[in-house]
């Protein structure tokens, strides 16, 4: 568990952005190229892939390297062979369905066929009959016909009922997906409440449907309704899809074409979910398979000290780390995007041991630490004081033969230091910077800094870093 959670920590926005998008390409892929040659043979390279990566894996130095130049012959091959299909998918579509359209797969159902070639019949007042049997046999109430055993189809179910048709004046039965009698006679209804509109036609689905359980479809000639008879109702339908809900619940393939959209659709989702698998493996072959070492000097950086305590001495001032990850995101590490950082917030007066781990490195995303030497940092910690001191002259050089220094004064005469208790305890004066005899004469007056060691010392709050001397030299008796 701790392994994957600094698996997942290592991984970076741009990981997943690289990863979410090579994923829809290859998506894209698949929607545009499902059915075709080309995708059988994209799937056959995939494969071929796939062993090339388990021939490295396994060292065998010459399998690899023949099924890697299959694989880049191959990617020739498919872009030759088969460019008038690649060219003939990308010109079907526009730029937005290549982009992010979803080309489902376009099944015709025989309800969608026959309900759009009714009202297109209907549209040219081309008269129609036609009957859809239920679970009853129909031969003892339908007369006559003429056995066609045709596949639906538009043009079927046009030329069946065009006006110059012999059959086109008497029903037609459809079973299954196919029309299977044509210029079938049907019982006529004796009901005296229809419409006096209503023809032979409509009185004949009227009869069938009132002796059987069969649904039929009326096409009026004279006025270009479409009207449905099941029972001993005769409805018209205005819509299109009125008219397919009826016969797919007359039907019962409702249920049927709904699994199939499902279907259709699980496909789709599948299909985007194994291309995030794919490009996801890859990812991981390509950027956790050629791991590259480096070795960096990071400064230790101390954080956290309590209040009224200093850093007196530390073991080590630098760490050394080894760090690991894909060529080039090592290649562009540098020492300042590395962070060591010791928290000092629990440590105590005297010697501190501080194990370094990964939990005080930060390292970009994408690089894991792999060793870091040394491991272990002593830190000695004091008690921080203020203490007052004289102020020294730290002369240098020489005054002429015939002088002497008489007298030398600094203002302020002492100064107030602030440090290590131990460091301060073991201090007796504080000197100024180095002051050249060689120069001076006279009486006169000059400004020098004040030297502090080691440099953890500070001059405390109301003290100044600086003092005048006022010097008199006259020449000797």
């Amino acid at each position: 568990m701790e392994n994957f959670l600094l698996f997942i920590s290592t991984i970076r926005w741009q990981d997943v952005v690289d990863i979410c998008v090579n994923s829809y390409i290859l998506f894209r892929f698949y929607v545009l190229f499902r059915g075709t040659n080309v995708f059988r043979v994209l799937i056959g390279m995939t494969v071929l892939w796939f062993l090339q990566r388990i021939a490295v894996s396994l060292g065998l130095i010459v399998t690899s390297w023949v099924v890697q130049g299959i694989v880049a012959v191959g990617a020739i091959i498919i872009i030759v062979v088969f460019r008038n299909e690649i060219r003939r998918v990308l010109q079907a579509k526009n730029f937005k369905s290549i982009l992010w359209g979803l080309s489902y797969k376009t099944v015709t159902t025989p309800t969608e066929i026959i309900t759009e070639t009714v009202f297109q019949m209907a549209d040219r007042k081309c008269g129609a009959l036609i009957v859809f049997p239920g679970k009853e046999d129909l031969s003892g109430v339908v007369q006559g016909g003429t056995p066609w055993k045709g596949l639906i189809t538009k043009e079927m179910i046009a030329s069946i009922f065009w006006p110059d048709n012999p059959v086109h004046d008497g029903a037609a039965i459809v079973q299954g997906d196919q029309i299977t009698f044509v210029s079938a006679i049907l019982p006529l209804s004796e009901r005296e409440d229809l419409p006096s509109h209503y023809g032979t036609r409509h009185r004949a689905a009227l009869g069938l449907a009132e002796a059987s359980d069969a649904l039929v479809i009326v096409v009026s000639e004279e006025r270009g309704d479409v009207l449905v008879a099941k029972g001993n109702r005769l409805r018209e339908i205005k819509l299109k899809k009125t008219l397919e809900n009826n016969l797919q619940e007359h039907l019962g393939t409702a249920a049927v074409e709904k699994s199939a959209a499902r279907k259709e659709g699980l496909e789709i989702a599948t299909a985007a979910m194994l291309s995030i698998l794919f490009i996801t493996g890859i990812w991981f072959s390509v950027s956790r398979g050629q791991d590259t070492l480096v070795s960096l000097d990071i400064p230790v950086d101390y954080i956290n000290r309590t209040a009224g305590t200093e850093i007196v001495d530390t073991s080590v001032k630098t760490v050394s780390l080894v760090l690991s990850g894909s060529g080039a995101l090592v290649k562009s590490v540098t020492p300042d995007q590395v962070g060591v950082r010791l928290d000092l917030n629990k440590t105590s007066v005297g010697r501190n041991t501080f194990t370094i781990t990964s939990d005080n490195i930060s390292l970009p995303p994408g690089i894991v630490l792999r060793e870091v030497t040394p491991s272990e940092v002593d830190v000695l910690i004091d008690e921080t004081r203020k203490k007052e001191f004289p102020v020294q002259i730290d002369w240098v050089g020489r005054l002429a033969a015939n002088l002497i220094l008489v007298d030398a004064v600094t203002d302020p005469p002492t100064v107030t230091i602030a440090g290590s208790k131990r460091i301060l305890e073991e201090i007796a004066t504080i000197y100024t910077e180095k002051v050249l005899l060689d120069e001076l004469s006279g009486k006169g007056e000059l400004t020098a800094n004040l030297v502090l060691s080691p440099a953890s010392l500070k001059i405390a709050s109301g003290s100044k870093d600086k003092v005048t001397i006022q010097y008199l030299i006259r020449e000797r008796e």
